[in-house]
């Protein structure tokens, strides 16, 4: 018989963000979203950092080489954030500043996106789900060559207990209900989902 489910949330209270190796080198190698697609998840989801007020931590990998330095509107969002240059460890929980700024977070729940999805993404997943650590991997904001490196990366983290999310659905659980803001939410949305500014346009004619 199997076990019953529990449905773990999201919790803004209980939920750090790890962007991982957004390099400008890194990102042109992304083949499975286009790149004004990828940069668009990318920046929603450091605004939807922004917005719930989640710790947030960035880090590169050898930026010195060809992966480049970090793409400069995430540094721009958060130019108080922890921010570690990993000399060369290719899983950034190999890197102690990054794990111990991780922890120092004091959240259980860690938001992870990054380049490339079965590398940056999945090898800090894994390491912090073997920490104890609930681990959502927001697919839409990791990037990789193609579709078949990306499914094999999606389906090793989730076999291991990784939760896998997008953007949108990680903002939506985590503000829980529309009448905890409405315009702000909107607005977020309507700044990353054209079709969504239609939406907000027509909700605010209906205020007038």
């Amino acid at each position: 018989m199997s076990a019953k489910f529990t449905y773990r949330r999201l919790d803004k209270n209980n939920a750090a963000v790890l962007l991982v190796d957004h390099q400008s080198g890194l990102c042109n190698i992304v083949g499975d979203f286009s790149p004004d697609e990828f940069k668009n998840n990318v920046l929603a989801l450091a605004d939807a950092a922004k917005y719930f007020k989640l710790p947030t931590i960035l880090t590169t990998s050898f930026e010195a080489g060809p992966n480049g330095p970090l793409v400069p509107e995430l540094k721009a969002l958060f130019p108080e954030a922890p921010y570690i240059a990993r000399p060369g460890q290719i899983n950034a929980w190999d890197n102690a500043d990054f794990v111990q700024a991780v922890k120092a977070t004091g959240k259980q729940q860690l938001i992870i996106a990054g380049v490339v999805t079965e590398v940056c993404v999945a090898f800090p997943a894994l390491s912090a789900l073997e920490e104890g650590f609930e681990v959502f991997v927001v697919t839409d904001a990791s990037g990789t060559f193609n579709h078949t490196t990306r499914e094999a990366a999606w389906s090793r983290m989730e076999q291991a207990g990784a939760q896998l999310m997008s953007w949108f659905g990680v903002a939506c659980e985590l503000h829980r209900d529309w009448r905890n803001d409405i315009e702000g939410l909107g607005m977020l949305f309507s700044n990353h989902l054209p079709a969504y500014r239609n939406l907000m346009t027509s909700y605010s004619a209906q205020q007038k």
